[in-house]
């Protein structure tokens, strides 16, 4: 009978096989016989965490171990069948050797897929085509590791269930997956290799035969495997009938009744073993116990009690017979201190989740020698847990690693490859220049610096023409303003073109091949990253490829450019995406753990491992188990006819993973009950625990359960609460000294002065200014100076008489200062439409207007002393429209192309611009009119709508509402000349300025509220 043992679920999987294999070997008179036994196990991870087993089981002194691989890269281990490979059955000492092609590197593999897609479907852009490529690859790795045969593909659309009703797209899928049947294996064949899946399935069954034909000398013994891919379950088969073979299964579960193991379906913990016995030709009842009994084990930790085995399996007792649950009873004894060491989190958000496990795994570390870790399938999660566990300066690395495009460098390169495809455009180029790795042979704080001033001075607002020709264009104006600037950012940017210029050119190329592109973008990059560092250049290439993740790019990337000719003539605007598409295939994993007694896990990368202190994280439904997905290729009944598994499958072998870490003696389960903002469903798992808990009775204990949680999410939350009940903060109310406020205003700035004293404070006292944003497209500011210009070069020409067409003329005029904006898709279509009504009723207005006009001025400056209490203070006013009536008065006119001020806000003083220019003009302090009555304040709002404009008086009595203003603003100024006046932010909330950059810097979402108001 074939030799199949199993390790309870309840044992800790790696110090059971470890405490077996020394009393078993170890204390045999050879003192080689444990260093003779070979150990197969599923992963690398597990094998690593096997020699630190048997290290614990031995005290820590030093011994031989047993040879110890992975299943999955039996090639990888040249001697492991050198014995038996090596020997002639005749004896004749020729001996035999795997002799298989090589597997295909995945990246040429991709490539190869990349150019298939393409050469079939034109119209996809080529990172469309890659990420297709990787469904096919996927579905190629499927069907070999299953053994499907994909030439019959043409039978899916004769044998499916009801083929005559499939939907069109499903003939077209065939037919386009025979590219994997026609094409796909003479490109093998030429390339002398093999797809990676059907390279690991024959030399499974060459080290099958072999050893088949002749068995090893020493044990050998395979352990932890399900048997879920059927090369190795047949590999499995053939170490169960060896002399010395054994096959080890985790955590069979043998208390299930016989109705239950007959009942279990894909998603069971247990159905992967069930295939596998049944394959062997075995029943549970022929699985023997590991270690075999009378072998004494030492003291084993991290064992879970009965109550808890007996729990976990009931919990996942298959659907048929959960009508058992009934039957538990209302305190199950079997079940009595089942709860023991759990715990439940259930965070109302990620960040909260991944707080309170922080905590967890902190608390953890106060035990000396204590382990704990987080298993989750969640990366997101993960990498929240990591960046939560820096508070307490802890470095813990996720092993189930970081995608290559997310790490600096591969992030840099992206940056450099978007950079040169969009132009130089600003976002993109001051993303690539303020990277770390961005230095151009220079010290970095150096370069930075020149980058930053770039940003302020050439970059920000509407985006310079393209390449380094538009650069140098927008940087011309501060050859007069600030020539040294200017001298120092034209070096700066001659250096970055000498760099970039060849990778420009091969974009330049109306088509290019892979290999170009990728030489000179690599090449540009390297040349990016030289730095100067104490003095020192440092060549590029020694800081782009050093450390885990840029050799790691390194060897990606020569992968790649080793795998790129298939890919001959690319247009290079798709070069960007088809690069992000490439790299992100790759993941850089940490080579050794950062933290000793920490770690955090994938589901592949725990199994066989049990920490002192286990966590589950992200219990959602959605997230583990993972949705359920057919793919792109396979409906499921396409499935059934070819013999691809369902997908179910994979929930079953997740739920496995699950069944083993729920016997964790100290076990804490979490989940959020909101992720990105949506409700969630907690892990059918999860519920099924809960729907026992609930029949056993056992709902005290779960309580307990929950409220040991809510602990550790208290913990967490007090972490970032401050000491004692929230204080609000003060209301900013600076008072810098008398000499250091602002003496001059213009009339606009004193209406903020009015609403908002904070934004004077910081604009003319701290001199901070607002940035334009980058790459924007022109604002409503913008188009408002636009309309104003326009009008302005009118009045100017005309100052009295009118042209013949008035319209056509201020069109003319509009055109002439809209031309440099009309490439822009916005002024086109929307802007320039209104303008032209705008047009037509300033038109209408001047004809209505100018018969009783001498003459108009455009932007008329005015300017007046008033004396204060610390000294004179210059009023300053520049008006949209100044006109000279034939009755002796002056009009004043106020462009507005948003919303001007109502009446009331100019009779409560509020909106004090106007009113303050008829007082400059009564004054004299318009020069082009004298000491003049002003007959007229209005405002003409420049809606650009159907009837483009409308006219309104701002005040009946110009003269009345002049002295009011004057009278205010001596009042602010002698109010504002006393040392101990704040200037507060939003003094009156009701009436604060609807615009006000500054608003973000007065904190006022710290201190205002509604009591405020």
């Amino acid at each position: 009978m074939p030799a199949v043992a199993s390790i309870p679920a309840a044992l800790p999987f790696l110090d059971t096989l470890a405490a077996g294999l020394i009393a078993t070997l170890g204390r045999n008179p050879d003192p080689l016989a444990l260093a003779s036994a070979t150990v197969l196990l599923p992963t690398r991870r597990a094998c690593r965490a096997l020699r630190e087993a048997l290290l614990r089981a031995q005290g820590g002194q030093a011994s031989l171990t047993p040879r110890i691989v992975p299943l999955g890269h039996l090639e990888e281990d040249e001697t492991l069948g050198a014995e038996t490979l090596g020997a002639d059955p005749l004896g004749a000492g020729r001996g035999e050797t795997l002799d298989l092609p090589p597997a295909l590197p995945g990246p040429t593999r991709l490539v190869l897929l990349t150019r298939l897609v393409l050469a079939r479907s034109p119209d996809m852009t080529p990172a469309q085509a890659t990420r297709l490529a990787g469904d096919l690859a996927r579905l190629l790795d499927q069907a070999q590791t299953e053994g499907v045969d994909l030439n019959r593909l043409p039978d899916l659309l004769r044998e499916a269930p009801r083929a005559a009703e499939l939907a069109r797209h499903w003939h077209l899928t065939v037919d386009f997956l025979g590219l994997l049947t026609t094409v796909w294996p003479p490109l093998l064949e030429a390339h002398g290799a093999l797809d990676a899946a059907e390279h690991r399935n024959r030399v499974l069954a060459r080290q099958a035969a072999a050893w088949a034909r002749h068995p090893p000398a020493g044990p050998i013994l395979a352990a932890g495997s399900t048997g879920s891919i059927p090369a190795t379950a047949a590999l499995l088969r053939v170490i169960a009938d060896l002399p010395q073979g054994l096959v080890i299964l985790p955590g069979l579960d043998t208390s299930l009744d016989e109705e239950s193991w007959n009942a279990l379906e894909d998603t069971h913990p247990q159905a992967g073993l069930r295939r596998l016995l049944e394959d062997l030709g075995l029943t549970r009842a022929d699985v023997r116990p590991y270690p075999p009994p009378g072998v004494d084990l030492p003291h084993l930790t991290g064992c879970a009690s009965p109550a808890r085995a007996r729990l976990v399996s009931e919990a996942l007792r298959p659907a048929a017979t959960t009508d058992a649950w009934r039957h538990l009873g209302p305190v199950a004894p079997e079940l009595a201190g089942a709860l023991e060491g759990l715990s439940l989190v259930e965070a109302p958000t990620e960040r909260e989740e991944a707080a309170a496990i922080a905590v967890v795994l902190r608390e953890a570390l106060e035990t000396p020698g204590r382990t704990a870790a987080l298993v989750t399938p969640d990366r997101t999660l993960a990498r929240r847990v990591v960046a939560a566990l820096d508070r307490w300066g802890m470095q813990v690395d996720d092993s189930a690693g970081q995608p290559l495009g997310l790490t600096p460098v591969g992030t840099f390169l992206r940056l450099a490859a978007h950079a040169v495809a969009e132009n130089l455009a600003p976002v993109p180029l001051l993303a690539l220049l303020q990277h770390p790795l961005a230095a151009g042979g220079e010290a970095p704080a150096v370069f930075r610096a020149r980058a930053r001033r770039l940003d302020r001075e050439v970059l920000r607002g509407p985006r310079p023409a393209p390449g380094f020709a538009g650069l140098a264009a927008a940087l011309a104006p501060l050859a007069k303003d600030a020539p040294r600037t200017h001298a120092s950012l034209s070096r700066a940017l001659s250096r970055l073109e000498a760099l970039a210029a060849p990778f420009i050119a091969v974009m330049a190329r109306p088509g290019a091949p892979l290999a170009d592109l990728l030489e000179a973008h690599l090449r540009f990059a390297e040349a990016l990253a030289a730095a100067r560092v104490d003095g020192v250049l440092v060549p590029g290439p020694a800081r782009l490829w050093a450390g885990e993740a840029g050799e790691a790019a390194a060897l990606a990337l020569a992968a790649l450019a080793e795998a790129a000719p298939p890919l001959d003539n690319l247009a290079p605007r798709h070069y960007p995406a088809l690069f992000d598409a490439l790299i992100g295939q790759g993941i850089v994993r940490p080579r050794f753990d950062r933290h000793p007694r920490l770690a955090l896990w994938g589901p592949l990368e725990a199994r066989l491992q049990r920490p002192d202190v286990l966590i589950l994280g992200g219990l959602n439904e959605g997230t583990w188990p993972a949705q359920v997905e057919t793919g792109p290729w396979m409906s499921r009944p396409m499935m059934d006819v070819l013999g691809l598994p369902q997908p179910e499958r994979r929930v079953g072998l997740a739920a496995h993973d699950i069944a083993q870490a729920l016997h964790a003696p100290t076990l804490v389960l979490t989940r959020s009950t909101r992720v990105e903002g949506s409700p969630t469903v907690p892990s059918r798992w999860l519920t099924r625990l809960q729907t026992v808990v609930g029949a056993a009775g056992l709902g005290e204990a779960f309580a307990r359960a929950r409220a040991a949680g809510a602990a550790r999410l208290a913990w967490a939350r007090a972490l970032e609460q401050p000491e004692g009940p929230p204080v609000r903060a003060p209301q900013p109310a600076p008072c810098p000294p008398v000499e250091v406020r602002p003496r001059r205003l213009s009339a606009t700035r004193v209406e903020t002065w009015m609403r908002d004293p904070y934004a004077i404070y910081a604009e003319f006292i701290l001199g901070l200014r607002p940035l334009d944003p980058l790459d924007a497209d022109p604002s409503r500011a913008e188009y408002g100076t636009l309309i104003h210009k326009a009008l302005e070069d009118f009045v100017i020409k005309y100052p009295e008489a009118l042209p013949e067409n008035v319209e056509t003329e201020l069109i003319a005029l509009g055109t002439e200062r809209f031309k440099d904006h009309m490439a822009r898709p916005g002024v086109r279509t929307f802007w320039w439409p209104r303008f032209q009504r705008i047009a037509a009723w300033i038109a209408r207005e001047e004809v209505r207007r100018r018969p009783d006009l001498l003459s108009v001025w455009a932007e008329a400056t005015a300017r007046l002393t008033l004396e204060g209490p610390a000294g004179s203070f210059l009023l300053t006013a520049t008006a949209d429209r100044l006109e000279r009536r034939r009755d002796g008065t002056v009009g004043l006119i106020d462009y507005k192309t948003g919303m001007p001020p109502s009446a009331r806000e100019i009779g409560a003083g509020l909106a004090p611009q106007l009113p303050l220019e008829a007082a400059l003009a009564q004054r004299g302090g318009f020069k082009e009119v004298g000491n003049a009555s002003v007959g007229e304040l209005a405002f003409w709002r420049l809606t650009g709508t159907r009837e483009g404009g409308q006219a309104r008086l701002a005040t009946a009595d110009p003269a009345e509402a002049a002295k009011t203003a004057l009278d205010g603003l001596k009042g602010l100024i002698a109010v504002f000349d006393r040392p101990e006046t704040p200037y507060l932010a939003r003094p009156h909330p009701d009436h604060a300025p609807r615009f006000n950059p500054y608003q973000h810097l007065a904190r006022v979402g710290e201190w205002a509220g509604a009591e405020d108001e």
